[in-house]
């Protein structure tokens, strides 16, 4: 085994161990009991070791993490280490909800994207992983996620088919092009502003609570900017998807309601999340699909889940 880190901050160990851990490395950490005894003084620091064959992919994971450390944003590790994605350290963070939606938009040769209130990049750059061929746009209105996005595009170096446009939806910047994209997609936010919490972090309250944009500016919005027969893939409440469906019958058609069912242990209960996919102009009746179970009875993810969220396979819905 070979070490990669050596510190007696035990915080900090923790996070670089379950960073490992989420990119299937494991880790042993040596001097843990000595510490304790001497950690006041630093004297005997604690050793975190992993096996040789993984001490680069490893390595690499904890430079990152080091050069991040002090900064406004601290990475994550998405789709077993293969992407690195600086998020805020305060306000929103992206979480399974823009994987699951990425996965789920189609991936057809040579189809242009739009990924509509981008955030960081995330749902952006996971498509852009799975599907080589097809160039990636986001629109984003948040100046601070645009230009954390943007190093995420770099730190990835997907800078030749991933762009950020900083904009607002509701009048989009003349880069995006009505008509021009095979696929969008949407994570929009779900929160009616009757219902927000009022001491809800402001820029969490931005990307969760809406806004000026209502649900159906975004649906219209997708619609302007599809080709004929282009997809619309978006995650929401389910609790709202009426709203959803109602929004979707002016112009699209073909729709699937796709559940994420949280857990194994939820057997009866509502889904609270819903993946629903249309396509602009056709006639073809709505469907409702098994959906997916995101977590096994134990709280792990369901091979399927995993298959998403860790290796990027395609969702198909």
């Amino acid at each position: 085994m070979q070490e990669i880190l050596r510190s007696n901050d035990v915080v900090f160990m923790s996070w670089i161990s379950a960073l490992l851990a989420d990119s299937g490395i494991e880790t042993v950490t040596l001097d843990t009991h000595m510490s304790v005894l001497e950690g006041s003084v630093s004297a005997i620091p604690r050793r975190m070791m992993v096996a040789d064959d993984l001490y680069d992919q490893a390595m690499a994971l904890v430079q990152a993490a080091e050069r991040e450390r002090g900064a406004d944003t601290a990475p994550d590790f998405l789709l077993d280490g293969k992407l690195v994605l600086h998020q805020p350290k305060k306000g929103y963070r992206a979480a399974i909800d823009p994987v699951l939606l990425a996965a789920a938009v189609p991936a057809t040769p040579n189809g242009m994207v739009l990924d509509i209130g981008c955030g960081v990049g995330t749902g952006a750059l996971c498509y852009a992983h799975r599907v080589a061929d097809n160039p990636v746009t986001g629109l984003e209105k948040q100046t601070a996620l645009v230009e954390t996005a943007v190093e995420n595009i770099g730190a990835n170096g997907l800078e030749d088919r991933v762009r950020i446009i900083e904009g607002d939806l509701l009048s989009p910047p003349k880069e995006i092009v009505a008509g021009n994209f095979q696929h969008v997609m949407a994570n929009p936010p779900y929160v009616p502003e009757e219902r927000a919490d009022p001491a809800m972090d402001p820029a969490r309250r931005e990307s969760h609570v809406e806004g000026a944009a209502k649900l159906s500016d975004w649906i219209a919005m997708a619609h302007r900017m599809l080709v004929a027969k282009g997809s619309l893939t978006i995650i929401y409440e389910s609790g709202r998807s009426d709203e959803l469906l109602a929004a979707l019958q002016a112009g699209f058609g073909g729709v699937v309601l796709f559940p994420l069912w949280p857990s194994e242990n939820d057997e009866g209960r509502d889904a609270k999340r819903v993946l629903v996919q249309a396509r602009k102009g056709v006639k073809s009746p709505a469907r409702i699909a098994a959906g997916m179970v995101l977590h096994r009875k134990d709280g792990s993810y369901t091979d399927a889940a995993e298959g998403v969220l860790r290796h990027g396979a395609e969702l198909v819905l």
